[in-house]
């Protein structure tokens, strides 16, 4: 069997895009990389969270700047559905009546912002997710299948080049130009602080502490920061230290955070 080579095809054009600005390969270089590939005008990503401040990460123009800054404020759009949902959305047109509906203030915003057609996908291994790649095009068009099995491979590799800023795995800098400007920033986005070896060792005690699996004991140590306005990274360090032991009971409290709820509970 021959090995899917799309990872490796989409690294190098990630890679080509570092190399034509003379810098490391950073997310950036990923947005640009998949508008040259595929039937969109522009890309933009966000490092998206539970607790804490959500915010834009980069984009290749001022309309998926807009784009990102509108939907983390609006807290509606695609990009915060496939955050929440852990899966892609595609929307090829927003005119359509059921996205007016679904997003009653985003799809005219959208619109009016220059964006007819909006395609999100979550940056995500594993439990592990730390934004959101989004895609947009001034037309109605539809990705077909290969196209958003490449979507996705940008997303992989946009994931990996975050985590890898995050933890200082590799030489690779974390990098994003603010869109129209030159300006360039090399420190890893703080939202990925949750993300740390701490969050697994407190995930794995609560496993033991409730008698549930990796992903239940993952949801209830967010629901109880999400609960207490309280960062995941410091509710871990108390589970760790032994400071806060969560029981069956108030584990189960009715509040949870977004990507928790039932889908049905949504309206």
């Amino acid at each position: 069997m021959i090995p899917d080579s799309r990872p490796a095809r989409i690294q190098a054009l990630v890679a080509e895009q570092a190399a034509l600005r003379g810098a490391r390969v950073s997310v950036l270089d990923v947005c640009t990389a998949a508008v040259a590939a595929l039937p969109v005008g522009g890309a933009g990503m966000s490092a998206m969270s539970l607790n804490r401040a959500s915010h834009p990460l980069c984009s290749t123009d001022s309309v998926s700047q807009h784009l990102e800054e509108l939907q983390l404020t609006l807290g509606e759009g695609p990009c915060v559905d496939a955050y929440v949902l852990r899966s892609t959305v595609l929307c090829p047109d927003l005119l359509a009546g059921e996205l007016q509906r679904h997003w009653t203030v985003f799809a005219d915003a959208a619109l009016e912002a220059g964006a007819r057609a909006v395609f999100a996908f979550p940056l995500q291994i594993g439990t592990v997710s730390p934004g959101v790649l989004d895609l947009y095009s001034s037309r109605a068009v539809e990705l077909d299948t290969e196209e958003v099995a490449d979507a996705m491979a940008f997303a992989d590799a946009a994931t990996l080049i975050l985590l890898a800023a995050r933890i200082g795995e590799t030489s690779v800098p974390f990098e994003t130009h603010a869109a129209g400007t030159g300006r360039q920033d090399t420190n890893p986005p703080d939202d990925l602080g949750g993300y740390r070896a701490e969050i697994d060792q407190a995930t794995g005690i609560l496993m033991v502490q409730l008698d549930v699996g990796f992903e239940e004991a993952f949801i209830r140590l967010r629901a109880h920061a999400y609960a207490r306005g309280t960062r995941i990274s410091a509710v871990a360090a108390d589970v760790i230290a032994h400071r806060l032991r969560l029981s069956s009971d108030t584990a189960r409290s009715g509040i949870q955070p977004p990507e928790a709820r039932p889908r049905d509970e949504e309206s």
